[in-house]
């Protein structure tokens, strides 16, 4: 069973930046692709970013320029780079594990952008 816990959200001001963590455990994490998703206040989870087990790399177009998703095969561990934060980006952002139809969430770790 896969598990992944998310960390490095926190209280941050607008034009701000943060940077997630997500580890991985119980699998082998260069098969999985590894994606980002958010969920903001009274609003349904949207997917934000993806690194793909072969490499790749894609964004949602709110984030592109602004966000930077990246990972350590070493440390199972995948990173977003939250740039240039606005309002909108609050929420609880999730990690998600995906291989063969199967996806993994972790509980989320919370950004919150206020001035």
């Amino acid at each position: 069973q896969v598990q992944v816990v998310e960390s490095g959200g926190g209280l941050v001001q607008p034009g701000g930046s943060l940077r997630l963590s997500c580890a991985a455990s119980g699998g082998i994490f260069n098969m999985y692709d590894m994606g980002w998703y958010r969920q903001a206040p009274g609003k349904q989870r949207e997917w934000v970013a993806v690194f793909g087990s072969e490499g790749g790399t894609r964004y949602a177009d709110f984030v592109k320029g602004r966000f930077t998703i990246s990972r350590d095969n070493a440390k199972n561990t995948v990173y977003l780079e939250m740039n240039s934060l606005k309002l909108e980006d609050t929420g609880v952002y999730y990690c998600n594990a995906h291989r063969n139809g199967m996806g993994y969430w972790g509980k989320g770790t919370l950004v919150t952008v206020s001035s």
